[in-house]
């Protein structure tokens, strides 16, 4: 019997005990179940369409019409550490995506043969530093958790990516030894570069655009005609909570608002007409396929994106099940009580930051979700340097981004990486806590 047979029995038999032993029956049980499946709704909604299958694209874009000389001259085990290492550590600043979003990304980078520290730099720094996020965290939570959330991310997207090389250092040689030959040898591509950088921009654009965060302050007009301007902390059937500029805090019943939007400003513009803007970009793109490319490249194209999207879209919505049964929707009760987390993580200890960071590593957090759910644990009782461990580890790292990862790196090299993770953010929340 070979190995596909042995892991199909085990999935049988663990659908079997699932089914047999755990208590449907319960009410936190059951509560778990239904988060799982309206987690996964709120990912299939939210995240699928805009952010999952543009970066699948670009992923089968990097495979197909990317010379592996050109990423292993920036990318590659022989590439200047310091050139490679600043492109990285920065690119979260561009792509602002998700932990599961940035996997495609790092799969096409990867299969083109890039080292594994620069690689993990950017699987790191692409969810983690996010400047929008990072505004957010300044504002809502501090400007000294803002400040350490950036510059934290920043070096441990380079350091994470050092120690990776270092352990795994003769394996790289030895790849860098492989694709000595093969880079000399690499065929020119079939078009001007300028094309290809365009092509690529394009489809950067659209991933951006169509992606655009919603802007920090909300504008909420009364009947009577005031106007309340800041951050909306809570929102329910009763009305909305908002943080002023100021500071204060101002409840505004359902039946006193007249009109809630974004405010003025080229970022609230630009949010209201992101849809506009992207598909702008689109129409330029089958423009660029149409004008640009053969028959053949698109068929190429379109079946590496295929490739890519069967190998890590059913491990990621088997992940968002698991979390979401587990931890639930931000806000949401699931499995795990979120006492439980607020309880465990006050005061700054080493345990309380690694609980924050192990907790941080496991949860599925959308893109800017991470600052809400902040908000709440620190005012349950959350201490700030278990707070920056979960910032620097959870935006990061994902249970669902696991299972994809170990596919694509091996069991042993992801474990390593999320160990790293985790324990850094763990570190610097140690280390952060007191200033904090």
């Amino acid at each position: 019997m070979n190995r596909k047979e042995w892991y199909f029995g085990a999935g049988l038999i663990a659908i079997f005990l699932t089914a047999y032993y755990v208590p449907w029956g319960a009410e936190r049980v059951r509560m778990g179940g239904l988060e799982a499946f309206l987690m996964l709704q709120d990912y299939a909604r939210e995240h699928v369409l805009l952010c999952l299958v543009p970066a699948l694209f670009i992923a089968g874009a990097i495979a197909v019409f990317v010379s592996q000389a050109s990423v292993l001259r920036y990318f590659g085990p022989k590439a200047n550490k310091l050139l490679s290492y600043s492109v990285a550590s920065v690119s979260g600043t561009i792509l602002a995506v998700c932990s599961c979003t940035v996997l495609p990304l790092f799969n096409g980078i990867w299969t083109r043969g890039a080292g594994i520290g620069p690689a993990t730099a950017f699987l790191y720094s692409g969810p983690a530093i996010n400047v929008l996020a990072i505004i957010l965290t300044a504002r809502i939570l501090g400007w000294k958790l803002g400040l350490a959330r950036a510059a934290g991310a920043v070096v441990l997207s380079v350091v994470v990516g050092l120690l990776m090389h270092l352990i795994y250092l003769k394996e790289e040689k030895q790849k860098a030894a492989d694709a000595a030959g093969f880079a000399l040898a690499d065929e020119l591509p079939p078009r001007p570069l300028w094309k290809n950088a365009v092509y690529f921009g394009v489809m950067v654009a659209i991933l951006i655009f169509a992606n655009w965060g919603k802007p920090a302050h909300v504008e909420i007009t009364t009947v009577s005609g005031a106007v309340v301007v800041g951050t909306r902390v809570a929102m329910n059937a009763a009305g909305t909570s908002v943080q002023t500029v100021a500071g204060e805090h101002v409840r505004v019943s359902a039946a006193e608002i007249a009109k809630i939007g974004y405010g003025g400003g080229l970022y609230a513009g630009i949010y209201r007409g992101r849809f506009w803007i992207a598909g702008v970009f689109c129409l330029l793109l089958l423009a660029q396929l149409a004008a640009w490319f053969q028959r053949a490249e698109l068929k190429d194209w379109s079946v590496s994106t295929w490739g890519f999207a069967k190998q890590i879209m059913p491990l990621l919505f088997a992940g968002v099940l698991v979390a979401g049964f587990l931890l639930g929707r931000p806000g949401q009760e699931a499995l795990i009580p979120n006492a439980w987390i607020a309880s465990l993580v006050g005061g700054n200890s080493l345990g309380a930051n690694l609980l924050a960071a192990l907790s941080g590593a496991l949860m599925y957090f959308a893109t800017l979700t991470e600052v809400p759910i902040l908000q709440g644990l620190l005012g349950s009782g959350m201490g700030k340097g278990p707070a920056l461990a979960l910032l620097l580890a959870g935006p990061a790292l994902s249970l669902p981004a696991m299972l994809v990862l170990r596919s694509i790196m091996g069991t042993q090299k992801m474990l390593v990486y999320v160990s790293l993770v985790v324990v850094l953010s763990t570190l610097a929340g140690v280390v952060a806590g007191p200033w904090l």
